[in-house]
């Protein structure tokens, strides 16, 4: 394996070496969970998905953690706002969030820790930082002395003295600097505490991720990921207590997605601007979404418009269309007189190339930072060849073109596997695009079933005038007609 991933923490791309041999350690920041998710987590978490897949795909053995962060301000409010436990609250948003990973067709990372679970972590955490005079108590709160840790700013570029707090970080006068963060918040009237060498309290935000990250990977790993708006100030502040307790590297590399926009803005709750996942699940398919999402390469913003989703999902569409197509073929029997090929028919060279080198062109894109974008474009390659080959005069089914059309529809399942896609049987992937057309337009599918009969017995009695004038008539309907020597298939037009 040659790949290469941009480091953001060096800002180039850089050849991918694990630090134990054929396993990568790989933490990804997950949610916090106050409400239900929308497109901007949808993309965070099959973006590392796709990643996690990949590693696998590649042969390396994979331990991924993805954090649920289950104590926080907003989930506090929430709770204090619906007068009832924070805990009522946590379970309802994470049963929210695994039911849509499961829909949206992601794997379940390796383990999946919670914040709650690791406060002992956490404390032990803050006992170093203090032993080492970069963390200070004020009262029962402990905050994070961001002067005393030479190298903050390194990940996300930015200098000290030109720094602002920055999202999630408290304007509180008891700090000696405006930019110091809190480690521990000693426990208000109505609030969930633990028991801590500082008083009741809970954690702040970004130790958590510290503490889970190193209990479950150790104190440096592989590839520390989330999104474009965590760099600054959380996973900048997860270098400084985490190189600062320990003395050492924290992650080697570091992986962000892009934002998902909105009128170019980037979609998210403040803004107003967003859609959960479940609204758009219910207007389009799952492998709809992720296809669309991978469209782009994972480090570039991405425009949500129901135009580019549409452009998903007809692309989606071509390609399960070739692979019901292959079906379609590997599932008639050769005849005899098909057996060999005439002179001018047979394999197609075009087509058996690019049969043949798919999954090194799927292979080439992915070692290049993950590129899911020249990946699709590998299959829509194919796709091209094979659906110019078996349309073509040329085309004769005997057991070498059976065997080059199975090894083609092997190959692109199998690399479309990493992605999410093309993992359900092509002729009810369709079937479901039709209904749900056909819901949307209102067309009864019987009716236009028997247009499509109708018009296919007037072409054998050679009735051109009652052919055309249903093929009209099916036109309105915004249906598609597709003519072939076995029959006539429709669809309705993207």
């Amino acid at each position: 394996m040659s790949l290469k991933l941009y480091n953001s923490l060096k800002r180039k791309k850089e050849l991918f070496v694990p630090m134990v041999d054929a396993h990568v350690g790989m933490y990804v920041c997950g949610p916090t969970v106050y409400d239900i998710c929308h497109m901007g987590h949808a993309r965070a978490t099959i973006v590392f998905d796709v990643v996690a897949r990949y590693f696998k795909f590649s042969g390396y053995s994979l331990t991924y953690v993805r954090n649920i962060t289950d104590i926080d301000d907003k989930i506090i409010n929430k709770a204090k706002a619906e007068k009832v436990d924070f805990k009522v609250i946590t379970e309802r948003y994470i049963k929210s969030f695994h039911d849509d990973m499961i829909d949206l067709g992601n794997e379940p990372p390796t383990i999946e820790p919670r914040a709650t679970e690791h406060i002992d972590d956490i404390i032990a955490i803050i006992e170093k930082l203090m032993e080492k005079g970069l963390a200070y108590q004020v009262s029962g709160d402990v905050y994070y002395s961001v002067e005393k840790f030479s190298e903050y700013g390194k990940l996300s570029g930015r200098k000290t003295d030109d720094l602002v707090a920055g999202a999630r970080v408290e304007v509180d006068e008891r700090k000696k600097n405006p930019l110091d963060f809190a480690l521990w918040k000693s426990s208000k009237e109505g609030e969930p505490w633990w028991h801590s060498p500082w008083g009741n309290g809970r954690p702040g935000w970004h130790i958590e991720c510290s503490a889970m990250s190193c209990n479950h990977l150790g104190e440096s790993f592989d590839i520390h990921g989330g999104g474009k708006d965590l760099i600054f100030p959380h996973h900048e502040n997860e270098v400084a207590q985490s190189e600062g307790a320990h003395g050492k590297a924290f992650a080697k590399y570091w992986m962000h997605n892009g934002f998902v926009n909105i009128n170019k803005e980037k979609m998210s709750k403040s803004l107003g601007n967003f859609f959960t996942i479940r609204e758009l699940l219910g207007l389009y398919h799952p492998e709809v979404l992720r296809f669309f999402l991978l469209s782009t390469h994972y480090r570039s913003p991405i425009d949500y418009t129901e135009q580019n989703l549409k452009e998903a999902e007809a692309g989606l569409e071509k390609i399960y269309t070739t692979l019901n197509a292959m079906d379609m073929i590997l599932g008639e029997k050769v005849s005899s007189e098909g057996s060999a090929p005439r002179e001018g028919e047979g394999p197609d060279a075009e087509a058996e190339e690019m049969v043949n080198s798919l999954e090194e062109r799927f292979r080439s894109a992915m070692d290049d930072d993950f590129n899911t974008a020249l990946a699709t474009a590998s299959f829509f390659d194919t796709v091209r060849a094979i659906n110019g080959w078996i349309n073509s005069a040329s085309f004769v089914r005997n057991e070498k073109t059976l065997d080059i059309i199975r090894t083609a529809r092997e190959a692109l399942v199998e690399c479309a596997s990493v992605l999410g896609v093309l993992q359900v049987e092509p002729a009810g992937f369709l079937e479901a695009l039709q209904a749900k057309r056909a819901g949307g337009c209102k067309v009864d599918t019987n009716e236009i079933e028997s247009l499509v009969d109708q018009r296919w017995d007037a072409r054998i009695a050679k009735d051109w005038k009652r052919s055309d004038e249903i093929r009209d008539k099916l036109a309105d309907m915004g249906v598609v007609l597709k003519d072939s020597a076995e029959g006539t298939s429709w669809e309705f037009a993207a």
